[in-house]
């Protein structure tokens, strides 16, 4: 039984034993307002997918060397994008929130330098970095307001 207003599947998220999901939350699923859900229920479905389909053509438009073409974008959920970046000065920050949704993906980096491009995406954001494996020593490439 799938729980989520967008379609994802909520039985293969890590999540699912302390998720509620989206149907029962009415789009809270970590106690704030995913914005997926709240697209859809105003605009619905099909709305929601030319967005969808916008924030690839916005993220392919970059042109970042080594990037990949993007063709998917998947709910994901902040804490498993919200990675640490070292600033100049030593000091370490998070740009995102650990209980939002956003949209995003995993792309392997194209120059075979065993990095991935991580991309993330609200209504508001696009931010692409690349890390190494785990996640290890993130660099953010780019944070853009939309």
């Amino acid at each position: 039984m799938n729980h989520s207003i967008c379609g994802a599947n909520c039985m293969e998220c890590m999540m699912k034993d302390t998720c509620k999901g989206c149907v029962e939350t009415k789009g809270c699923p970590f106690g704030k307002q995913c914005f997926i859900a709240e697209y859809i229920n105003v605009g619905g479905k099909e709305k929601y997918l030319e967005f969808k389909q916008q924030l690839i053509s916005e993220f392919n438009e970059l042109h970042i060397p080594g990037m990949p073409e993007v063709k998917e974008l998947y709910a994901l959920h902040g804490s498993f994008v919200n990675l640490e970046y070292a600033l100049p000065n030593g000091q370490t920050v998070k740009f995102l929130d650990d209980n939002s949704i956003y949209l995003g993906n995993q792309l392997e980096c194209e120059l075979g330098e065993g990095r991935c491009f991580g991309i993330v995406s609200s209504m508001e954001i696009l931010m692409v970095c690349t890390y190494g494996e785990n996640g290890a020593e993130p660099e953010l490439v780019l944070y853009k307001r939309r």
